[in-house]
């Protein structure tokens, strides 16, 4: 998670495409890659997968495995559930598991009640696993102020907060250490380890290991490991480098600095430097590295990469060509137990849940919303505003192209209502329902904008609108998120779910990474006049081409 106070480096990244690289070539011949695009992409059977391996915004990743399960965590800031976990066998294909923290209980600003809570909340965090007591730990620093640590026995839950703790860990690293020490490493330039007591409620020392040098610059985003008797603390340069520390002496150092990459070319078009992220080790020995790279309008999606040691025991990527591979040989792991659930395909909120793959903008008011075999979404907020209408409930974007189409029952809806499907960031658009003086009209809204300090400057303006009858309507938007390209997202509805036609002029979506998180599908239903109406969502489809 890169400091707001650091733009001048995020900037660089974004635009580079070449520089110097440490790491060890893998062959890249016309052959091997043809190999690789005839392979089924990222199937358990393949010879090989393709980068990214997942195009959805998934940022600051920590990554684990246990046992035959990997499982990667990511930043959320202001959606809640927060902290997804994901879980693979192959580290190539991955599904929702849960969410470490169940609600942003830290302060009304998260609920949408007299504040707001954008690019706050759950930033660069860690996930680890203590064999001893068969649990897995959260930990992360919200607002600069505390640290949190939730606790569970699976990942899916249920998650529960074992302690604050008055130090704010910034950008942490948890390491449960082969002593069952809990250990943290966290910090920007000047890098710190901190060891909590054996429970993990308090921390019962603290002490500076590392000042990065003058010449490096920024280092933060630590993820710490035990590897072959030694310490590690990997860090990035935000956003286009990757450091590591290491100590033979124990925890707290001394530690010295290796560069493990600078200015590498990724395996996106238009997109930044593989960084962040965290090594793992399958279960045959093997190094991955999983980082991450900036490909607004979508987010930060993550890219996989082999490791290898150096004989003195420091990491080297391995590159295809002198660039972090579009393609690398699969991981060798055991056959696994299923295949896991697709990031796209059809939700008809069967059960009374929803699935781990949702989050609502800001906490939910949970009296509002119900899941019974269909989504029910009543009016929560009267305002004229989307960004602080509460129970928006979003959906991350498949990349590099993808449809959502949802069908709305809006027979429920009362005068002043506004319902539908947007396109979610800073910069924002969407396609719903309009009911007014009793007459229901489907129009395309544009022009949804906030500030630097992400207050609305810009509540919307409506381009483009049709009468529509019955109770039903079919809503659709389309997201082309290729970072680089034109950046388009345009609107369509449908009154039969077959034959849509197109509503409203293509809504160019930005790229800036100020907001950190990437554009989101989003269902949403807010009353600017009365509370008392609702809709409800039958089926929302995502599909990639």
């Amino acid at each position: 998670m890169s400091w707001l106070e650091q733009p001048h480096s995020r900037r660089k990244a974004l635009s580079t495409a070449s520089g110097l690289v440490v790491g060890a070539a893998l062959p890249g011949t016309a052959a091997a890659q043809a190999a690789a695009h005839t392979a089924a992409p990222n199937s358990p059977a393949a010879a090989s997968f393709t980068n990214p391996v997942l195009w959805q915004d998934f940022a600051d990743i920590d990554i684990i495995r246990v046992g035959n399960a990997y499982y990667y965590s990511a930043s959320t800031m202001h959606y809640s559930p927060g902290a997804p976990i994901l879980r693979s066998y192959d580290l190539v294909n991955w599904e929702f598991a849960g969410h470490s923290v169940p609600v942003l209980d830290f302060g009304s600003k998260y609920d949408l009640n007299g504040a707001r809570g954008y690019v706050r909340g759950i930033w660069a965090s860690s996930l680890a696993y203590r064999p001893s007591n068969r649990t897995f730990y959260w930990l992360g620093q919200i607002d600069f102020a505390r640290t949190y640590i939730y606790t569970a026995t699976a990942v899916e839950g249920p998650w529960s907060r074992l302690t604050t703790i008055g130090t704010a860990y910034y950008d942490a690293g948890l390491l449960v250490d082969t002593d069952d020490t809990l250990y943290v490493a966290y910090g920007n330039t000047t890098i710190s380890v901190a060891q909590l007591s054996s429970d993990g409620r308090t921390q019962v020392r603290a002490q500076q290991v590392f000042t990065t040098p003058s010449s490096v610059g920024t280092l933060e985003g630590s993820r710490f490991y035990r590897i072959n008797g030694n310490h590690y603390i990997f860090l990035t340069r935000p956003a286009n480098g990757q450091y590591i520390l290491k100590s033979t002496s124990g925890p707290f150092g001394p530690y010295t600095m290796r560069q493990v990459l600078l200015d590498l070319r990724g395996p996106v078009a238009g997109g930044g430097v593989p960084h962040q992220g965290g090594l793992v080790q399958t279960q045959g020995g093997a190094w991955y590295y999983l980082a991450f790279v900036d490909a607004y309008p979508g987010g930060r999606i993550p890219v996989l990469a082999p490791v290898t040691w150096t004989s003195d025991g420091w990491p080297v990527v391995q590159l295809v060509d002198g660039a972090w591979g579009a393609s690398y040989p699969g991981p060798v792991v055991p056959a696994p137990p299923r295949q896991v659930t697709p990031m796209t395909g059809v939700d008809t909120f069967d059960g009374t849940a929803l699935k781990p793959k949702w989050e609502w903008n800001h906490n939910p008011d949970n009296s509002r919303w119900t899941v019974d075999n269909g989504l029910t979404l009543r009016t929560a907020t009267v305002t004229n505003d989307l960004y602080w209408a509460r129970n928006t409930l979003t959906h991350r974007i498949q990349g590099p192209t993808s449809t959502a189409t949802i069908q709305l029952d809006h027979s429920a809806m009362r005068d002043g209502d506004r319902a539908g499907l947007a396109l979610l960031r800073d910069s924002s658009a969407w396609i719903g329902v309009r009911r007014d003086g009793g007459a229901t009209r489907v129009v395309m809204v544009n022009g949804l904008t906030m500030d630097s300090s992400w207050n609305t400057t810009g509540t919307g303006t409506e381009v483009a609108s049709a009468g529509v009858s019955g109770t039903r309507v079919w809503l659709r938007a389309n997201a082309d998120i290729r970072p680089g390209a034109a950046r388009p997202g345009t609107f369509s509805y449908s009154t039969d779910g077959t034959n849509f036609v197109r509503l409203g002029p293509a809504f160019t979506m930005g790229n800036s990474w100020q907001f950190f998180m990437g554009y989101r599908f989003a269902l949403f239903n807010y009353a600017t006049q009365a509370l008392g109406g609702s809709v409800r969502v039958e089926r929302f489809e995502l599909s990639a081409p």
